[in-house]
């Protein structure tokens, strides 16, 4: 007998009131730390059960990412993808860099593809076999209407899609969440002219966003948008170690099916929390996954000038305390550690851990277009976020046209190239615990990667002709 006919079998047995099970006193687990019994359950409410089977040949399987996944592999191919056909590539016009010093009053698309130097051509044609998504929690919903009113605001100055071409999962009809309605907004104006998905899943795990529920909807489907970007994350501290493991193994299987995850890297710095009547920096997940590739937040050096780039003070990086340092990112770790004048100490972090962001963009002082109110200085990561997807997805489309396989998982491609076509940012640090030792300051930037924008925010044309190769 199969699984699925074991488990109906033994779920009718329980309902039929013929199949019960008592446990004596001493077998009775105990309550995990935190949490409160709060009696049995109504018999009328509905709940949601997930059997997760232990997975195997992990170490294999991150062999196998690693092989797909590095330009110096003889198995380079980006992940498993399935190529596109021949008869549909065509050559892009080469783009053209402008010039980035302008007055703003708040970032907009047009303020965006300004400072990252696209032009109205650097959009998707429509006709390639190229898509993208994000995804939504916490019961954060867009609304259509929203995207409209938002493209016909601001997106006038080039070639756009003004709604979703697929929603998987239910989308609720309330009130528009902002989360939602910045990510939707800004991937598919970054990502203009581009097919987009969202995948909704509302409800909890934990307490918190059911990352594994929307990683099943992902392993369950053959044909999958190659950019996902996600702005949503936890400390890891406050997720059990076996979930979380259960969701790094399933982004680990996004990547070798070539699929690039992006996740915000937090609004909080490198974070705070008391261990042991001390303070120690507070990484998040998944973020912290050595499988996506995370993306911190900066802001203008001169507010309403379309200038160079700083930290955002709230920008989220740090070491994780689960996952050690990947191979891919060692040299460059290494030499921040060895190389930072203003190192926090080592009491409060984890040096040996994967260390995040990978990259940036800007996170301060959107507008946003919610329940048909356009909304000023919207800010964080889940800003920064779609806009670095959407430029990915931008360049996923030259790839494709010119018969080449999607990027895939690109960290191991990234760390190599070291932050080529991409602006180094170089000045700032981030937010973290208000004590007399540290005085709220984490890390901070310097030349290079570091753990606060990554290896920095993206100079289009150049990150273009760096990714578009092999």
């Amino acid at each position: 007998m199969g699984l699925q006919a074991c488990l109906l079998g033994l779920f009718a047995l329980i309902l039929s009131g013929k199949c019960s099970y008592s446990p004596e006193p001493d077998q009775r687990r105990t309550l995990p730390p935190g949490w409160v019994s709060l009696g049995r359950a109504d018999p009328e409410e509905e709940l949601s059960l997930t059997f997760a089977l232990r997975q195997q040949n992990l170490e294999r399987l991150s062999e196998l990412v690693q092989a797909v996944s590095d330009p110096n592999s003889p198995q380079y191919v980006g992940g498993l993808h399935r190529f596109p056909p021949t008869s549909s590539l065509r050559q892009r016009p080469e783009p053209q860099v402008t010039g980035t010093v302008g007055l703003h009053l708040g970032v907009t698309p047009s303020v965006i593809r300004k400072r990252y130097n696209l032009t109205s051509q650097d959009v998707g044609s429509g006709t390639s076999n190229n898509s993208q998504a994000c995804a939504q929690f916490l019961e954060q919903y867009f609304h259509d209407s929203d995207l409209a009113q938002f493209m016909r605001l601001f997106g006038g100055n080039f070639a756009h899609q003004a709604s979703v071409t697929r929603v998987v999962g239910q989308q609720g009809r309330g009130r528009a969440g902002i989360e939602a309605s910045l990510d939707v907004q800004y991937l598919m104006s970054a990502g203009a002219n581009i097919s987009t998905w969202v995948y909704s899943s509302p409800g909890r795990h934990e307490g918190q966003e059911p990352f594994l529920q929307w990683l099943m909807l992902l392993s369950n489907e053959s044909a999958l948008p190659h950019v996902h970007t996600v702005s949503y994350g936890d400390e890891e501290d406050s997720l059990s170690s076996a979930y979380i493991q259960r969701v790094n193994t399933e982004l680990m299987k996004a990547a070798a099916r070539g699929l690039t995850l992006l996740f915000a890297s937090g609004d909080s710095g490198a974070g705070c929390w008391s261990v042991s009547g001390r303070h120690q920096f507070r990484p998040t997940f998944p973020a912290s996954s050595p499988y996506v590739t995370t993306v911190g937040g900066t802001s203008f050096q001169e507010p309403f000038l379309i200038t160079n780039e700083i930290v955002d003070y709230i920008s989220g990086g740090g070491f994780s305390n689960v996952f050690p340092r990947p191979s891919y990112q060692e040299e460059a770790v290494a030499k921040f550690l060895s190389s930072s004048p203003h190192l926090p100490p080592s009491s409060y972090f984890n040096a040996s851990g994967r260390a995040y962001p990978d990259v940036a963009a800007l996170s301060d002082g959107y507008w946003v277009v919610s329940n048909r109110v356009p909304i000023p200085w919207v800010s964080g990561t889940s800003a920064s976020t779609p806009v670095f997807g959407g430029l990915l997805s931008l360049i996923n489309e030259h790839r494709i046209l010119s018969g080449r396989p999607p990027l895939g998982f690109l960290n191991p491609r990234l760390y190599q190239q070291h932050g080529a076509g991409l602006f180094d940012v170089t000045h700032g640090c981030h937010a973290s615990c208000l004590d007399e030792e540290v005085e709220g300051q984490g890390f901070c930037s310097g030349p290079g990667w570091d753990p606060v924008t990554g290896w920095g925010t993206p100079n289009f044309p150049a990150l273009l002709k760096t990714l578009l190769n092999p």
